[in-house]
């Protein structure tokens, strides 16, 4: 007897992930004015410092002293180490002179050491008023102890490893654990906020000579106004290659997923990701 064929009910769709609240206000708000004061004043510091591209350590620092740091025609020097630039830095664009960095880096796009300045201490207000109320607000509102501090166990040394590797692996959080930043997420965060912008706020003050005489013990803080552009510059720099690696990392795990968090507050969990065996 010819057996009668059983129709098979068609899969079921799978249910959608949930959104979840990631994002709080303060954190938003804060996070495209930050975007804006930092991006901006890093392109004209970087105009400020083609007028004199060379860093010193210690109380003095001019143009016949050693410098720790150059950029010149074509390359750049690391104490006594010289690296070919290969045409990205220290390059004549009609000036008379080699710039350290090109002008579609800088702002004014053209070499303007008084404009630079302008731009430079303008955003400076920008970055400085809504991050001190930025700071107060996060712990006021717990987002400090609840988001950003990292837990006992995220600190041991095996739990760091594995999220640097997943990270090498481009291998992302996902289910559950994407409700909270992972371990390297925290920490960057909070050097940034707590560590890395205080000392650019700080060492810009010191290369004031009017805030020098106010608040004569940031000099003796920083060792001289050299050496407070020095950690300036380096802070700067380090700034800018965590706003390169966010870019990506936002990128690489989903931009619209990403944004409409930092716009709307709300971020659709992505799937579990598979365990490697």
């Amino acid at each position: 007897m010819a057996s009668i064929p059983v129709e098979e009910s068609p899969p079921s769709a799978p249910e959608p992930r949930p959104l979840i609240y990631r994002q709080r206000l303060s954190t938003r708000i804060w996070h495209w004015v930050n975007a804006l004061a930092v991006i901006v004043m890093l392109m004209s510091g970087l105009m400020i410092f083609n007028a004199h591209p060379m860093l010193y350590w210690g109380q003095h620092g001019a143009n016949h002293d050693w410098a720790w740091f150059a950029i010149g025609a074509g390359h750049v020097r690391i104490g006594s180490l010289v690296l070919p630039t290969f045409g990205l830095l220290g390059v004549k664009e009609g000036m008379g002179f080699p710039l350290a960095f090109p002008s579609w880096m800088t702002i004014p796009s053209h070499y303007d050491l008084a404009g630079a300045r302008e731009w430079h201490f303008a955003l400076a207000w920008l970055l400085v008023a809504p991050g001190l109320i930025y700071w107060a607000w996060s712990f006021a509102n717990g987002h400090v102890r609840h988001d950003l501090a990292p837990s006992r166990h995220e600190l041991r040394p095996a739990s760091l490893w594995r999220d640097i590797k997943d990270h090498a692996r481009l291998r992302f959080h996902g289910g559950e654990e994407a409700r909270r930043y992972n371990p390297l997420q925290k920490l960057s965060y909070l050097a940034v906020l707590f560590v890395l912008l205080p000392l650019l706020v700080l060492t810009g003050l010191t290369m004031s000579p009017q805030i020098d005489a106010a608040w004569p013990w940031l000099l003796g803080l920083f060792g001289g106004r050299p050496s407070a552009r020095s950690i300036h510059f380096i802070c700067a720099m380090l700034i800018g290659i965590f706003i390169v690696i966010h870019i990506l990392m936002v990128l690489l795990a989903g931009p619209v997923n990403g944004l409409r968090s930092m716009i709307t507050g709300w971020y659709r969990l992505p799937p579990e990701r598979e365990e490697e065996a």
